[in-house]
């Protein structure tokens, strides 16, 4: 199939977005890198009146480093990332995130914005940002709001967006000396759709412990006891059992074999995070 008739507005500024989304009325859909909204149109499962190109506004594509934070622009693409083109992300987790996304083709024009807003909740960048305890800026006629990346979806490809509103950046916490990081997912084949994900994220100067799981169906779901236990007691508090137990508490109506896929994502994500080791020399060191 091929898209139903639409409009096609290229905007230079982020305030010319918010004005073209303003005046659509909700009949205005922003687009990036079309890499979800392109399939959409085509299947006439999204028929927006009017779509509006944000690709080429500057500020969007742009990443600084604020202190303890990195703003990283909505328009940023997933290869930009995993090639490391802008300093503050080069020696971030999120560069390894960004490397395991979809194929090559999709990583060069896909954005994390437009993976955000498109909130399919096997993405990858939904539940690492909500581990990473990510902050999304949103910007509308009425002024910009800040949220938390783990309450910007309500539910598969439904956020707390608003018509009229556009992610304009995504701050996550730069890496520092303390931090651990994991992230595993399982495809039944490279590049495609998660079945299972899991992302974890320790950082004892910043007093973050976070696990979370991905591609549940619904928002990333946030295993906060189960992170405090594993931040404080180390391996002890991770066993198979321990993993298991929190996850089918966490999906209580997944079958078995779900339930084993998501814990083996924990348990490699804690693997490759380090924090076990990290306990070992503090006890050495006490």
């Amino acid at each position: 199939m091929k898209a139903a008739k639409f409009a096609y507005t290229r905007v230079f500024d982020v305030d010319e977005a918010i004005e073209a989304l303003a005046k659509g009325g909700g009949t205005a859909k922003a687009m990036s890198g079309s890499q979800s909204l392109g399939p959409m149109l085509n299947l006439r499962l999204a028929r927006p009146a009017q779509v509006i190109d944000v690709a080429h506004i500057a500020v969007l594509r742009a990443v600084s480093r604020k202190g303890e934070w990195v703003e990283i622009g909505a328009a940023v693409t997933h290869a930009d990332i995993e090639d490391g083109v802008y300093p503050p992300l080069a020696a971030h987790p999120m560069r390894q995130v960004a490397g395991g996304i979809a194929y090559r083709a999709i990583r060069s024009r896909g954005t994390v914005g437009g993976s955000l807003a498109h909130a399919d909740p096997a993405a990858d960048w939904v539940v690492t940002l909500a581990a990473l305890g990510a902050r999304i800026v949103l910007r509308s006629p009425r002024g910009e709001r800040t949220i938390e990346a783990d309450g910007l979806m309500l539910g598969a490809y439904t956020t707390v967006l608003e018509a009229d509103e556009l992610i304009v950046a995504i701050h996550v916490p730069s890496e520092t000396s303390t931090t651990r990081w994991g992230y595993h997912k399982v495809c039944r084949k490279p590049g495609e759709f998660a079945e299972a994900s899991a992302a974890v994220y320790f950082d004892v100067s910043r007093k973050r412990a976070r696990v979370v799981l991905g591609a549940a169906d619904g928002p990333p779901i946030l295993l906060n006891e189960f992170a405090a236990e594993v931040a404080s007691k180390g391996a002890q508090a991770a066993g198979r059992d321990k993993v298991s137990a929190a996850v089918c508490l966490a999906l209580p109506d997944r079958d078995g074999i779900d339930r084993k896929l998501f814990t083996a994502c924990v348990e490699r994500a804690l693997e490759q995070s380090g924090v076990f080791s990290n306990h070992k020399r503090a006890e050495q060191e006490t």
